[in-house]
Parts: C-alpha cells; structure tokens; sequence
C-alpha cells in the first residue's frame, strides 16, 4: 500500500546552517513517494554543469544484478557517461543469482578520476566487499567533501555509507533488514522507498531501483529529461501496491518438478528486461537456461551492458522447456530474435505443444505477430511498435496473459511481467512473497 503523509521534518542543508523543509512529498513523476530536500545543489548541477555528466558504479563479486544494471541503463538513457568497474582483480564478475556481468574497467585503473555520482549497488556479499574497498572508500569520502552527488540502494547504505559516516545526521533509507543496522549510522532511517538528503540519496532494493535510479538522473539533468526517460520505460504508476496482470481464457502451466525456463538473449536486448526474468525466476527456484543467439556467449545489450549467457542457442535448440520467454529491446534486440530461424522455430513448436511462451516490449510486434503465434490472442507491447499488432484491444495493459501466450510492455514493466510468470508456475502466495522480498 502506498505510505500515508508524515509531518515535515525540518534539517539543516549540508553546506550551511539554514535549516529547510524535509518532507514526505508525491515526486514530480505523480506515481513515486519520496522524501525528497529543497536543495540548491540539483538545482545548481542541472543548470550549470556540462550536459553530459560522469556516473560510476562499482560492482563486485555478489553484486545485486537487477539493481546495478537498471541504474546503468537508466542512467545511459538519461545522456550519462556511466562507468561501470570491478572492485575485484578481473572484469567480469559472479553476480547474484548465478548472473554474469563484466565490468568496463577496474576500479584500481580509474582511482584518480572525478565523478559527477558514485553510486552503489546492492546485494551479499557484494555490498560488503565494496564496504572494505578501501579505493572506493577514498572516492566516496573525497566526492562528499568536494560537494558532488553520492547514492546507494539496498544493503550498500548502511554496509558502505553508513560504515564510512556519510550518514550522520541524514535521513536514509535501505533493505528492510539492514534497516537497525542503518539507524545506528543515521539521524533518522525510514521506511521511504527513495530519500534524498542534500547530496546523498538512498533506496530500498531491486522493486525501487527505477524510481531511484530515475531520481538520480533528475539531480543531474532535471524534472524534464526524468519525466522524458520514465515515460519511455512506463514506470509502474502505484509502486509499493500489489501488482495485478490482466488474464484471459486461464489456463494452467504444468510442469515436472522445477519449471524449466528459457530465456535467450541477443545482441541489443533490454538489459533489465532480461536481467529481471532471469533474477526474479531464479528466485523463485525455476530452472533458468540463458541463451545467447549467434556465435558468442557474451552479448551488448542496448545500452551496453554486458550480458553473458550459458549456452548458446544452438545447444539447446533440441530440447523441451516449460515456458520460453523472450526480452525485448525496440531498436535491435527483437529484431535479432526475429531474423533467428532458429529461435522462430523453437517458438512455434511451443505453441503447436501447447506450451507457454511470451515476451515483453517488441517481441510480441516484431516475432510473435509476424509468426503468426498471436493468431487469436489478446496482447500487448511498447507503445512505439503497438501499430504493428493486428489486434490492439489491450495494448494499454501493462501485463497479457492469454491462455499459454504471456506478454508485457517495457524495462518499467518487467518486474509485474516476472512476477506474473511466477503466479502462473508456483500461485499467487509465492508471487506475493517475491513481490515483498524485492520491494516491488
């Protein structure tokens, strides 16, 4: 349920002693709550500082996959120059969840660079091997002291920012059960899915990442390009409330077992399209096989981000799944898909067995419709390919279900997509425990 007003509280800004209002507040995008400062530091970088701005985020061993990635590629989409390095010896890192990312740098090459935001992911025992790097540590404090942004989601508030004592006197926010680990770092912890204070802003876990990350690229471009990049990402407008899907002609998805789930990426799939199928899934205990179409394992999604798969498609074109279920990506990513003989056959074999498939974003318009695997279907998809379904009766609603045919929207609704596949495999109860575990 969404939190009900507080009283304002009233603090001091970090860079003089006049106090200002700190009150909960509806965002300037209508459907987030935040507590959020009447400071002139964003106002002060949005207007004067150069258009393009500098971004790092620091991943580790254990990172929390959905939640780095959908800072990078939110971040990306609102014009920042985002530099994403391994605290480890090597670039490429064993993220949460059996997840693969590579970094673009390692963070003991960029020591001496300049930042306009650091911000810093989640996850276990990521957050606590970024806590004892001591480089990243040194960046941090020196980005407080020279008065630049500093951010942090998840365990990372209280593990890293806290453990430093950036926190004294703030008010900050965290993952539930850090949340007595952070009010003994901080003026006052709260329960707020986004907080801004001054030049620190924190959030909750991987179901507030978008709204966080969204929040970030607003204290560095401002109110119009963060209302530019959600509109795009079709944020969902009641976070915090149970999610809801829209469901036709029910139908029950058997399985044996553990549902086996394919998920293949290509070059320029949505990042957080696929990263949120394969965290959420694997959450709830499926059996999740990522799928790399083409010749290599490691793939550049749209906003290039490395992804890395287990297999290639090839190797697994013979064998039976459970659901298939594709990521999307309007530019590239389903276009790949489409042109993959291979994966198009796979796909039809699905639906002639009776047997689940979807997709979120364009692969419905540019692989399920042209294949003819929407014939009779109700679905949807980004509203800048809707004109390609033949039948356009639900476009609006954020998640389809028809019978065996599952279909959603975009990166901001990828989350309810997920849960939906869960609801449909394990019940509505285990759903909900997942919605809750990850803040959606």
């Amino acid at each position: 349920m969404a939190s009900s007003p507080e009283s304002p509280t009233i603090l001091k800004h970090p860079s003089s002693d006049t106090p200002f209002l700190f009150t909960k507040l509806q965002f300037h995008f209508s459907f987030f709550h935040v507590i959020s400062t009447v400071s002139s530091f964003s106002r002060k970088s949005a207007s004067m500082a150069p258009s393009t701005k500098t971004v790092l985020i620091p991943i580790a061993h254990g990172t929390e996959p959905l939640e780095a990635v959908a800072m990078i590629t939110v971040l990306r989409r609102g014009g920042a120059d985002v530099t994403v390095a391994s605290v480890e010896t090597q670039v490429g890192v064993d993220a949460c969840h059996g997840i693969k990312m590579v970094a673009d740098t390692l963070l003991s090459d960029i020591t001496d660079s300049v930042f306009d935001l650091i911000v810093l992911p989640g996850g276990l025992p990521g957050g606590e091997t970024l806590k004892n790097c001591k480089p990243l540590e040194n960046m941090v404090k020196k980005q407080d002291t020279d008065g630049r942004l500093n951010a942090a989601i998840c365990c990372a508030p209280a593990l890293a920012l806290g453990s430093w004592g950036l926190l004294e006197g703030k008010t900050a926010t965290g993952y539930p059960v850090f949340m007595e680990k952070l009010a003994a770092t901080c003026a006052t912890a709260t329960e707020s899915r986004v907080v801004i204070d001054g030049r620190i802003v924190t959030s909750r876990g991987p179901g507030t990442t978008i709204e966080f990350s969204l929040t970030l690229v607003e204290q560095l471009y401002g109110k119009e390009k963060a209302d530019e990049v959600s509109s795009i990402l079709l944020v969902r407008p009641n976070p915090g409330e149970e999610y809801t899907f829209t469901e036709l002609n029910q139908t029950n998805w058997s399985f044996e077992d553990t549902p086996k789930i394919l998920v293949p990426i290509a070059e320029e799939s949505e990042e957080v399209e696929a990263i949120a199928l394969v965290d959420i899934l694997r959450r709830a205990k499926a059996n999740v096989v990522i799928a790399a179409v083409g010749n290599s394992l490691e793939v550049v999604g749209s906003k290039q981000v490395k992804l890395v798969a287990e297999v290639l498609l090839d190797e697994v074109a013979d064998k039976s799944f459970d659901l298939i279920v594709l990521p999307g990506g309007t530019l590239g990513g389903a276009k790949n898909f489409a042109s993959c003989e291979k994966l198009v056959n796979m796909l039809k074999k699905q639906a002639e067995a009776d047997k689940p498939y979807g997709g979120i974003c364009a692969a419905s318009a540019y692989v399920f419709e042209p294949n003819g695997l929407l014939k009779g279907k109700k679905s949807t998809t980004h509203p800048k390919v809707s004109d390609q379904l033949a039948d356009q009766s639900h476009i609006e609603h954020r998640v389809v279900v028809d019978g065996n045919v599952i279909t959603s929207r975009a990166p901001g609704t990828a989350m309810e997509f997920s849960l939906a596949i869960v609801e449909k495999f394990y019940g509505r109860e285990k759903a909900l425990q997942l919605a809750k575990a990850t803040l959606v």
